[in-house]
């Protein structure tokens, strides 16, 4: 039995798919099942059972000896809400008892992390535990991640096997109920579509031009490889960064969903919101050796890949994966 949290999300019910492809279908789902937007994202799936986010602790306490491995993967993940308790809830005290209970019972545990932690980069995008209390986060929602990830490594006692996993910009299907908080790519489609044109934010940083601003943009389908990676083999513990190593232009992200829609490049600057401006990133890119020496050796989709997969096969005909 394989446990998932946050099982109607984005990245977790693309695991659902990559664990049935690869056969495993006793699987329990924890979510709040009470947001129906997200009921798509389970179409065509094999699961064994759901079971609801405030219920799942004492489930898990009751039925440990049957489960294999567990994905935590929920929590709050909007950077625009600055409501500390939320936070604190759902992905601080929720997540330090998902770990308790598996540290307990002795289950393997993979849970999510995010890149939200480095802030502006100014320790650099190294995903060593040394420099985890150096960082600082820009909102709420990276200080839960980077004060659950500083808990993490204080305890002495942990789990057999355990995985924090720093997502860098993950895109792909399944993203359609997150509103603000999709991809880029899907807000691209969706504007192109619309209006045949693209609005992104002009540089105010000298050393950029308009457009030149990067990320590393990973497509969810290497993130949950690496996950199911993590889960067969089980070779190294740790917190371990999730990107391609590879920071590309946003210019680059949204030409490619233009030829991928097969409509000619039409991009409109514009500047960037004030309340936001001071604490804009213009560059991350995820250093990749530590999951590299636990022995991952897969390459990553290019952007250009990726992004055509996600238009043609999942955004044009508004399918789930």
């Amino acid at each position: 039995m394989i446990i998932i949290t946050g099982a109607a999300g984005f990245i977790a019910s693309n695991l659902i798919t990559r664990l049935n492809e690869e056969q495993f279908k006793d699987i329990v789902l924890v979510d709040d099942f009470s947001h129906q937007e997200k009921n798509r994202n389970f179409e065509n799936k094999t699961f064994s059972s759901k079971v609801e986010r405030e219920e799942f602790i004492p489930w898990l306490r009751e039925n440990h000896r049957f489960v294999e491995f567990v994905f935590h993967l929920g929590a709050r993940t909007d950077t625009t809400e600055f409501d500390k308790d939320i936070f604190d809830k759902l992905n601080l005290n929720y997540s330090k008892a998902v770990w308790n209970t598996c540290v307990e019972f002795g289950l393997p545990l993979v849970y999510a992390s995010s890149a939200a932690t480095y802030g502006m980069g100014e320790h650099g995008y190294d995903d060593s535990e040394q420099i985890i209390d150096q960082l600082q986060p820009l909102n709420p929602y990276g200080e839960s991640k980077n004060e659950f990830d500083k808990w993490v490594i204080q305890q002495e006692r942990k789990p057999f096997f355990w995985a924090g996993l720093k997502f860098f910009n993950v895109y792909g299907p399944n993203e359609y109920h997150k509103g603000r908080m999709a991809s880029v790519v899907y807000h691209a489609f969706q504007q192109i579509k619309k209006t045949s044109q693209m609005k992104l934010f002009r540089s105010h940083n000298p050393e950029f031009r308009d457009g030149e601003q990067k990320r590393d943009f990973i497509y969810v389908k290497d993130v949950v490889d690496v996950m199911y990676f993590l889960m067969i083999n089980r070779k190294e513990s740790g917190i371990f960064n999730l990107g391609t190593s590879k920071a590309r232009t946003f210019h680059d992200l949204v030409s490619n969903t233009f030829k991928a829609m097969g409509l000619p490049e039409n991009i409109e600057f514009i500047d960037t919101p004030e309340d936001i401006r001071d604490t804009y990133q213009y560059f991350t890119e995820a250093r990749m050796e530590r999951l590299r020496s636990a022995g991952y050796t897969r390459s990553f989709t290019s952007l250009e890949d990726g992004v055509n997969d996600y238009v043609k096969n999942y955004l044009q005909d508004s399918k789930i994966y």
